[in-house]
């Protein structure tokens, strides 16, 4: 199939490739054209603009198929934009980004009226997944997807792509799916973190490697957990702020709107916003108030 790819960073090139090795065409876009060598060596095709991209001479009659793995929110909605100008009717615009659900509902409301077909696609397995197999959610037009399904099964691992539903679905499934993660990788940080402070000298990519083999627990985030820590199992030189992309937060938003509990992921969520604090000004206010009505100590600046 042809495929008109806007977005050649980490996800998208190796995107791009592996949809080459599927043997599908594809056409591509990046603000940054030192990407264009990349792409041309693997077979695919550098347009210098969107316009260009998408006004070029198809290879057949069928639909013009867009993709767009662009960063959430303001970017993918101002390229989705242009796209909406260019493109005909029954053509596909898909969205393989992590946007928000419910700009994806807006999103489809808009190529709708217009005869486009929009596709919301929730993608995870990382750079590695996106180059070798990677595992899809998508939500959208059950009949037009069944006509797009082989760029499906070309880019995911066997049983790595769903069709979840009307649009929306996909992104909303991915949602929660890194809400999970979230909840996941906090139980991680903090199981290696006792053991790290334990009596006892643990060998802690050992512990990983043996948590990976047959236990309950192994899973590829424990796997990568061995692989950092064979590097350096102080991590002396990462400093321990977690960033939080957005899904996470989106996650214990819906959880609120359900009016349900995930104590879990909220933690994991609020502790990603502790780790960024570096003022810790609460936790001042915390020590002041012991020292105020216990004559507790305070740990002072430089002692």
């Amino acid at each position: 199939m042809e495929m008109h790819l806007i977005g050649l960073g980490k996800m998208g090139l190796n995107i791009a490739e592996n949809l080459l090795e599927g043997g599908h065409l594809v056409k591509a876009f990046d603000t940054n054209t030192a990407l264009a060598t990349k792409l041309q060596e693997k077979g695919g095709i550098f347009f210098q603009s969107v316009n260009e991209l998408l006004t070029s001479a198809k290879a057949n009659n069928e639909p013009r198929i867009v993709w767009l793995m662009l960063p959430a929110g303001e970017i993918t909605n101002r390229v989705m934009n242009e796209c909406l100008t260019l493109l005909n009717p029954n053509d596909i615009l898909i969205d393989g980004g992590n946007s928000k659900y419910t700009e994806s509902k807006i999103n489809n409301q808009k190529f709708t009226e217009k005869g486009i077909h929009f596709f919301d696609v929730g993608t995870s397995g990382g750079v590695s997944g996106a180059r070798n197999g990677a595992c899809m959610m998508i939500g959208g037009n059950k009949a037009v997807f069944q006509t797009i399904e082989p760029i499906f099964e070309s880019l995911c691992v066997e049983n790595g792509y769903l069709f979840c539903g009307e649009a929306g679905s996909g992104h909303y499934l991915k949602m929660i799916h890194n809400g999970i993660e979230y909840g996941m990788m906090q139980a991680i940080g903090e199981g290696f973190n006792i053991l790290h402070h334990s009596e006892y000298d643990y060998d802690l990519e050992g512990v990983a490697k043996v948590f990976n083999n047959g236990s309950v627990i192994r899973s590829w985030l424990m796997e990568l957990t061995e692989n950092l820590l064979s590097e350096d199992a102080a991590l002396t030189d990462i400093e321990g702020v977690v960033a939080s992309s957005g899904e996470g937060k989106w996650t214990v938003e819906e959880v609120l709107r359900l009016e349900l509990s995930a104590p879990v992921i909220t933690q994991s969520l609020l502790t990603r916003y502790s780790s960024k604090d570096e003022e810790k000004y609460g936790e001042k206010i915390i020590a002041s108030l012991r020292n105020q009505f216990g004559g507790h100590a305070m740990t002072k600046k430089g002692e």
